[in-house]
């Protein structure tokens, strides 16, 4: 199982490094089947970016025929998630 934390920090800035530095993790992991587990209960300041970034990972993590599990959502992460209507992808990763 890989696990993966997000920064307690993540805006535009910091988003395609944060992305990048997973991905590369998850490919060096390439023969593991198991469910990719993030934990994303440290985020307290953060834009939509994360939002971009999260869905990045998903799609990686998908594409290398394995599921993503986000743990620990704050409720204004899923606020945020339900505002641009993908709440759902993300729960069900």
């Amino acid at each position: 199982m890989s696990d993966l934390t997000l920064p307690a920090t993540l805006m535009h800035d910091q988003a395609n490094a944060c992305l990048a530095q997973w991905v590369a993790r998850l490919q060096a992991q390439q023969a593991s089947t198991a469910p990719v587990q993030l934990d994303a209960s440290a985020l307290q300041d953060f834009d939509s970016s994360a939002l971009a970034v999260l869905l990045g990972l998903r799609r990686e993590v998908r594409e290398l025929g394995r599921s993503l599990q986000v743990q620990g959502m704050t409720a204004r992460l899923r606020e945020l998630a339900t505002l641009y209507g993908v709440l759902d992808l993300l729960e069900s990763a």
